[in-house]
């Protein structure tokens, strides 16, 4: 049996508990830079959900985008064709996301450590000859240097949530308090990131990231034995609400409904 083998049973999955709590996290009326994968799902069922009103915004130029379908990529047709206004990727940049404009950036990672720092570039010490080499780093570090706040969602496991990333891709906090103001960026930097076990937090004084939330069904045990660092953990540790019926059927029609559309 896995380390998770005793977890309570519940009539939604991992993956479906982790996209609804990363949802929550954008309020109606937010603009929300988006990646694809994971946080593309769960912005697009806040839409779909609580907040009908939030800006959607891709790396490639579409703004207040609302595809049908879960993107399969950045360059996907139905951004463009259903956003508000399309502009050139250097605008997206140099006018809406470095001055601060985003509210909010959702991100995905290979690897986070104690201090929120992401990697995407590359697994192992040796860039020039690494085990595994990752796609890079897109916008991440525009979006987590310049955005108001930034979550980070992931599967919560070993290999990702390591002692110290293998190559920094994009900064959280550094080596932890004051290192984001001494490099003089813009944003919050990660505020939450949101794994299908719970849910980490920043702490206010030393920004390494605390259990603040245990989905319904997992332990702080189970949590530790997938982190590689000491895990600290928040003294009033909180038990993530449940998803509504709701937000469970708005998230199967999505991922329902992009499933067939990638058959045809």
């Amino acid at each position: 049996m896995s380390a998770l083998g005793a977890r309570t049973e519940t009539p939604w999955t991992a993956d479906e508990m982790m996209t609804v709590a990363a949802s929550r996290s954008l309020r109606d009326g937010m603009s929300c830079f988006v990646g694809i994968g994971l946080p593309s799902s769960a912005a697009n069922l806040a839409r779909h959900t609580h907040a009908p009103g939030v800006v959607l915004i891709y790396e490639s130029g579409p703004i207040g985008a609302k595809p049908s379908t879960l993107p399969l990529s950045i360059g996907d047709g139905e951004l463009a064709e259903t956003a508000d206004v399309v502009v050139s990727i250097p605008e997206i940049f140099n006018y809406w996301l470095q001055p601060g404009r985003i509210d909010m950036g959702f991100l995905g990672a290979a690897q986070i450590d104690r201090f929120a720092n992401i990697n995407t570039t590359i697994i192992g010490n040796d860039y020039r000859s690494p085990r595994v080499r990752l796609p890079g780093s897109g916008g991440a570090p525009e979006i987590a240097g310049a955005c108001r706040e930034v979550t980070v969602v992931m599967r919560h496991n070993l290999r990702a949530f390591v002692e110290e990333v293998d190559f920094i891709t994009t900064p959280g906090y550094g080596r932890g308090q004051g290192d984001r103001e001494r490099w003089g960026l813009r944003g919050a930097g990660p505020t939450m990131v949101v794994t299908d076990l719970g849910i980490l937090k920043p702490d206010p004084d030393t920004c390494e990231l605390v259990l603040v939330s245990t989905h319904q069904g997992v332990t702080v045990d189970d949590v530790k034995m997938q982190n590689q660092w000491p895990l600290q953990v928040a003294a009033e540790l909180a038990t993530t609400e449940a998803p509504t019926p709701e937000e469970l059927v708005a998230l199967r029609s999505l991922n329902e409904t992009t499933d067939a559309a990638n058959t045809e």
